[in-house]
């Protein structure tokens, strides 16, 4: 009698995490599924066996599935109480209070760490556009990603923007070897470093190259309406005037806007107005537009970060 075959495709998902090392989480599979011949070959798992055993292995596998998607982490115990547990919610854990925004590579926790970082988690969940203002090294532009990137995985938008102005930072571009890309890379390297701690290589490079995730200078962004996307514009403050209503006003249906920046680093030339210090005040009494301030309380890089900001501060402060 012939066996009955399901096969089961992995979208989205590195096929290499999730059987993990050697195969170890196949392995699990066919210890919990004995009666059942499992072969995992490039991105599909087959099954072969009775008709009501793949259902079982399809409905089990839908789970592990969806775990991995919202975890990026896939461990015996966990296959174990997946493939054990009643219902879903026997297995799911709570959000640790929502501080937890949500789940990186390899199950790392991304989590809002101080009250002024949730109340920017709160100010995009209530404000279709909100600035975050604050030093460097308050969590402004990785909290944002990690909003966005959350967003993207809830299917609340479609696709994510990350933009930031190329102001020459005492370099001239020129100069710098390379073409236009890879020339502004190193403009958009923060970006790029909170989206590797978030989303597995392979899928981001996939999101990349389909335009899904796009960085991109805010040169780049005129002409454009961004609609179904979640939309950060860093390093607001070396915006010009004309610059930040060209970005304000590229907001299309279903967009969320992010705009971070600290007002104290601007490398704007001389007598020249910052865009996001003069959008902070025209802006403030719109509804639907929030800000959030943040401060050196709010500083989660070294110690001494902390130490030099308010060393500047008191410099600053008596000139």
């Amino acid at each position: 009698m012939p066996l009955n075959e399901l096969v089961l495709e992995l979208e989205e998902i590195a096929p290499k995490e999730f059987f993990g090392p050697q195969n170890i989480n196949i392995e699990l599979l066919k210890r919990y599924f004995p009666k059942l011949k499992i072969v995992a070959r490039g991105n599909k798992i087959t099954a072969f066996g009775d008709e009501e055993l793949l259902e079982e292995f399809d409905k089990r596998m839908e789970m592990l599935f969806s775990h991995f998607s919202s975890f990026n982490n896939l461990d015996e115990n966990m296959i174990e109480r997946i493939l054990t547990s009643d219902s879903e919610e026997d297995y799911t854990t709570s959000n640790e209070s929502g501080k937890v925004i949500l789940h990186g590579v390899n199950g790392r926790l991304i989590k809002a760490q101080t009250s002024n970082q949730r109340k920017l988690v709160d100010a995009v969940r209530q404000n279709d556009m909100v600035f975050a203002i604050g030093p460097a090294g308050t969590g402004k532009t990785y909290t944002g990603v990690a909003l966005a990137v959350k967003a993207l995985k809830n299917k609340e938008v479609k696709r994510i923007i990350l933009t930031r102005p190329a102001v020459e930072a005492g370099e001239n571009l020129g100069f710098l070897p390379g073409d236009l890309k890879e020339k502004l890379d190193p403009y958009m390297q923060p970006l790029y470093d909170a989206l590797r701690d978030m989303i597995p290589h392979e899928k981001l490079d996939n999101y990349i190259e389909k335009g899904i995730i796009q960085i991109a200078p805010l040169a780049f962004m005129r002409g454009r309406t961004l609609d179904h996307a979640f939309v950060i514009l860093d390093e607001g403050q070396n915006t010009t005037h004309a610059q930040m209503k060209m970005f304000l006003t590229r907001m299309g249906k279903n967009a969320k806007f992010l705009l971070t920046g600290d007002p104290g680093q601007i490398d704007l030339p001389r007598r020249v107005i910052s865009g996001l210090k003069e959008a902070l005040l025209i802006l403030k009494e719109i509804k639907g537009v929030g800000m959030v301030f943040l401060d050196d309380k709010d500083v989660i890089r070294h110690k001494l970060v902390k130490k030099v900001i308010e060393a500047y501060k008191n410099i600053e402060n008596r000139d």
